[in-house]
């Protein structure tokens, strides 16, 4: 990854209230967003972020929201990320190399990128849904939207179909039956938007970026500590959260999986992450809520293969590729997972009230 040099990292980190002596900063994670630094002093060590202003042009508004949501938490006693000020008390730092913001790294945690296990994925869920009923009674209107239209799916099959009759790269020729099937399930797409905008299903925060390396595990027992990554927190359904935990979270393989036959949506696995989040979201959750938890799976399933497959036709100028066909491979993947979702929804929705009875 690029990275920025030494002399600009320590000016950067001398405009925060870092405790101690500086003595190292070097590049830290994997993530492709921001670029993040691990900072450390000879008292603590701290994560230094260079925020990506194309993906999120308004800094202010992104830090109120995460500084709302931290605070809130901290106020009922659970760990979270802490920002640490500016000398001027600021959230974030601006200078001529961009925008920077800097938090207390949290120590003896480990994070996956995988699912090794269906227990992992029950700990996963716990931990979004305690996180998701820590925030219940947060008013959600506060925060800002930091991504239009996120996860509107009628908006997105609005561009879908902009990019399918433009056509601009000359690919529609090769996805005609891919284009289809996403024709074909327009109906699906209205279904929650339609809920939030008459009021059955409640507007919540909702953190929009569900992977399970967003949730710091302690390092000894394996329970979830914190959730972090809050660039995407919004106001939204907590139906977006859960499909999208399902969409990645139940797959048998990979996103990008060229084989079908390995592609598989897991019941199992779907089980396991209802009972962890079920457990922490029961106080909370409405009866409209719960009835769709198996849909918003497919829901979130059909709109990231849409974009997917937009970005494919739009010349894949948004999600990174390795290859021609990358966006193709990954839309496909999602059409497999939607059909098996549809298949086994009538047993998604019967263990949803198996995991109801059990808590009752």
């Amino acid at each position: 990854m690029n990275t920025d040099n030494e002399v600009t990292l320590a000016n950067v980190a001398g405009h925060f209230r870092l405790e101690g002596n500086l003595s190292t900063i070097e590049p830290y994670g994997d993530g492709h967003i921001n670029r993040t630094y691990l900072v450390t002093t000879n008292a603590k060590r701290y994560i230094l972020q260079k925020m990506n202003t194309n993906v999120f042009p308004d800094t202010k508004n992104l830090m109120r929201n995460i500084e709302l949501v931290t605070s809130y938490l901290r106020l009922k006693g659970k760990e979270t990320l802490d920002i640490i000020r500016t000398d001027e008390g600021a959230t974030y730092y601006c200078d001529s190399t961009g925008s920077w913001r800097v938090y207390a790294f949290i120590e003896h945690t480990i994070s996956y990128n995988l699912v090794p296990d269906a227990m992992v994925f029950r700990n996963a869920g716990a931990a979004f849904g305690g996180f998701q009923n820590d925030l219940a009674a947060f008013d959600a209107s506060q925060l800002n939207v930091t991504i239009a239209h996120f996860h509107d799916t009628p908006s997105r099959f609005h561009d879908f179909r902009a990019a399918v009759s433009a056509d601009s790269q000359q690919r529609g020729q090769t996805c005609k039956a891919e284009i289809d099937f996403y024709r074909q399930h327009a109906d699906w797409y209205p279904l929650i938007v339609d809920g939030l905008a008459d009021g059955s299903i409640p507007l919540r925060v909702t953190h929009n970026d569900t992977k399970l390396n967003n949730i710091l595990m302690d390092a000894t027992t394996h329970k979830a500590r914190a959730i972090i990554d809050l660039d995407t927190i919004m106001p939204g359904s907590m139906l977006f959260d859960f499909g999208d935990s399902i969409r990645f979270g139940a797959s048998a393989a990979l996103e990008d999986e060229p084989d079908l036959d390995k592609v598989h949506f897991s019941t199992k696995l779907f089980e396991a992450y209802a009972r962890g989040y079920l457990g922490e979201v029961k106080p909370s959750i409405t009866d409209r809520e719960l009835a769709l938890l198996p849909e918003s799976a497919i829901m979130m399933t059909l709109e990231c293969g849409m974009r997917f497959l937009a970005d494919y036709l739009c010349g894949d100028t948004y999600f990174a590729t390795a290859y021609p066909q990358h966006n193709l491979v990954r839309c496909r993947t999602q059409i497999k997972l939607v059909q098996e979702m549809e298949e086994k929804l009538e047993v998604s929705h019967h263990i949803v009230d198996n995991v109801m009875e059990d808590l009752r």
